[in-house]
């Protein structure tokens, strides 16, 4: 499915502070409000949820810090006031509620490795030949379809960022 997402590149935010060399991960906070988002108030996760990319991912123009989408501002069900939109990693890496970036060497620990590092590494590929530990991700329903179809690597966009894992073993590092 195909989102008209209103934004712009995580990349023109990232550039307006300089990084330096040492800015090697980009970590992502979301709100901590369980009075407005009562589903904190569960311990599935230790909240703040956190989120993080490699510099390069972040770099990257595909990626993406959403205000709105479909032409409206982004609702506070979809993530307002920012959100996360890495096309490629649609449904891993798309934080929502953003209330803090931070540049950092090391990689930061992610809420849902935290909670499953067998069944979710930093990475967050959408690679069809590594399964979840529970399910197959070697197929894919999009919206609106009745049958299922191959999932494509990278969620299509190979041709775009493949380039970025060059010489990794996305098997060992999903």
């Amino acid at each position: 499915m195909v989102i008209p997402w209103v934004g712009f590149p995580l990349a023109d935010l990232l550039k307006r502070f300089q990084p330096t060399s040492r800015a090697k991960y980009v970590k992502f906070v979301t709100l901590y409000d369980p009075e407005q988002m009562p589903g904190q108030r569960w311990p599935v996760l230790k909240w703040p949820y956190v989120e993080g990319l490699r510099m390069d991912e972040a770099m990257h123009p595909l990626t993406l810090l959403a205000v709105g989408l479909y032409g409206k501002v982004l609702p506070n069900q979809n993530g307002a006031p920012l959100r996360l939109v890495v096309p490629w990693k649609y449904g891993f890496k798309s934080i929502k509620s953003i209330v803090a970036i931070r540049l950092q060497e090391e990689q930061p620990m992610t809420a849902w490795h935290r909670a499953a590092p067998r069944e979710y590494g930093f990475y967050s590929n959408v690679n069809p030949h590594v399964d979840h530990p529970r399910w197959s991700q070697a197929r894919e329903r999009r919206i609106g379809e009745w049958f299922k179809r191959p999932t494509q690597m990278f969620n299509g966009y190979g041709d775009q960022v493949a380039h970025l894992y060059a010489g990794m073993d996305l098997k060992k590092y999903f």
